[in-house]
């Protein structure tokens, strides 16, 4: 029995390397498929079954609540379910759909199906025996707006695929368990239910906020303590091993391998659902105090009647999470303070009695810098193909920000982006013959054609002078395909 060793025993301790895949060679060689699990993977999906059997929902990958009462054997055979072929092809349809890097192997998606065919047998028999190693994630550092960087881990590809297969296993045990004031990565629930809810508190008088920040919350995870409240709901040993090797994988950079003793790294599908399982304990202490809080992730905010209570529970959370969950918050971006000069997941509230969401200047900021980025790379593109890089982001801001009625702003953006547009083209066309001849194409006459082609002025003035509005106006975009945040914003009103 795979329970004889207690889950405790293994969180308490941290593994030394074992098993067949220690060595990178003997991982990739030597390999038998059988037959079932090569026709899972070759023929695109799983092999077919008996009309009972699929019927019955697979094992593992329930959407619904986790099972009550299961019995000793079955908690030890989460490893099993992890494995199981219609969870790992649900798991395998989920990581190539990410379109995601490569990790340090260099094995791509496009790559991916062929490697599984000849060794996902020797993988599967490691993970079932306990003796699975990860390999080291591909560290990537991204710029923050706000200075510093975020530091993401990247797996490989198979890596990535065993933590999706364990996400689909333990998020239905441990999704009852979280709050209902936590709305980051779990199913149903989205950030914009989370600023709404802020948005009720702050209706009902609960006009000060505190803003908790935690200090790189990420890479500073205390692995013994997450690990504990892990295994108070997995008692499979092989996983509990598994995890915990998830979580010590080294990080490699520049071809060097840097050892982990702390911390989640944001990359994996296994690390959101690994942070709500640490921050439960949070919410609860938060929840016992009766406070009225919003969570999405590590971001957090209460919302309390005056300054005073907001100090005091700012002191009592930072000694919390101090003591206990053995996380700092970061004094340099938390707060006590009015809601409407704080920002929350991209969004802020008026002032009004009864306040009303609007887009955050931060956000709306952010916006126009993508987009400059976008189209300084558009310069030698034709207008077609850079709108159509623009409009997947367009489309995606404006269904995020949905919620806000800030149409004034909306309208702005899309003047300015109208603008950016006409900058380019301008940009373009280069000499005044040239600009002359288009504009004339644009139905101006030869005269003013002319004599705007060659006055002398920067292409962002001649981008909002009168000739190019009435040459290039809003319907020439819009016969372009160019994607309106109004009238996308407008009929997602509609729709909801």
């Amino acid at each position: 029995m795979h329970c004889q060793k207690s889950a405790e025993a293994v969180v308490a301790t941290k593994d030394r390397g074992e098993g067949p895949n220690d060595d990178t060679e003997s991982r990739t060689t030597d390999l038998v498929f059988d037959r079932d699990d090569r026709s899972a993977v070759s023929s695109g999906g799983p092999a077919e079954v008996s009309e009972p059997a699929a019927r019955e929902p697979a094992r593992g990958v329930e959407v619904g609540t986790a099972t009550v009462g299961r019995t000793k054997s079955e908690d030890c055979a989460a490893m099993e379910r992890v494995v199981e072929r219609a969870n790992v092809w649900l798991a395998y349809q989920r990581v190539v759909g990410n379109k995601g890097a490569a990790g340090v192997d260099g094995v791509t998606v496009a790559e991916f199906k062929d490697w599984l065919v000849v060794h996902w047998p020797s993988v599967k028999k490691a993970l079932l025996e306990g003796r699975y190693l990860p390999r080291p994630v591909r560290r990537v550092d991204l710029p923050k707006p706000s200075g510093g960087v975020r530091t993401l881990g990247i797996p490989t590809l198979v890596d990535r695929l065993i933590q999706q297969a364990l996400h689909q296993v333990l998020s239905p045990r441990f999704e009852p368990t979280f709050s209902s004031h936590s709305y980051g990565f779990r199913p149903g629930r989205s950030a914009g239910q989370a600023v709404k809810q802020a948005q009720a508190y702050i209706g009902d008088g609960k006009r000060w906020v505190v803003d908790l920040d935690l200090e790189k919350f990420f890479d500073r995870v205390n692995h013994d303590v997450l690990m504990l409240r892990v295994s108070r709901r997995v008692h499979d040993v092989r996983v509990l091993k598994l995890i915990r090797r998830f979580l010590e994988a080294g990080m490699m950079q520049d071809g060097l391998v840097t050892a982990r003793t702390e911390g989640t790294p944001q990359g994996g599908p296994l690390s959101p659902l690994l942070s709500n399982i640490l921050l439960t304990d949070l919410d609860r202490e938060l929840e016992r105090r009766g406070l009225a809080f919003c969570r999405y992730a590590d971001d957090c905010n209460v919302y309390v009647r005056s300054r005073v209570a907001g100090e005091r529970v700012m002191h009592g959370i930072r000694t919390y999470l101090e003591e206990v969950l053995h996380l700092r918050i970061n004094p340099a971006k938390s707060a006590v303070a009015r809601p409407w000069s704080r920002v929350f997941l991209g969004y802020s509230v008026t002032t009004h009695r009864h306040p009303r969401l609007r887009i955050a200047a931060a956000s709306v900021q952010r916006l126009r810098q993508r987009i400059r980025d976008q189209m300084r790379r558009g310069r030698g593109r034709s207008l077609a193909h850079t709108i159509e890089d623009l409009n997947p982001l367009l489309r995606g801001w404006m269904n995020y920000f949905q919620h806000a009625p800030s149409l004034r702003t909306i309208e702005v953006l899309d003047e300015w982006l109208r603008r950016r547009l006409r900058c380019l083209l301008w940009r373009q066309w280069k000499r005044p013959v040239t600009r002359a001849r288009y504009l004339r194409r644009c139905g101006l006459d030869a005269t003013r054609a002319w004599r705007s082609a060659a006055n002398g002025r920067g292409p962002w003035w001649n981008a909002g002078a009168s000739h190019m509005n009435a040459a290039l106006p809003t319907a020439f975009f819009t016969h372009m395909g160019l994607a309106s945040l109004v009238a996308t914003y407008r009929r997602l009103q509609c729709v909801r």
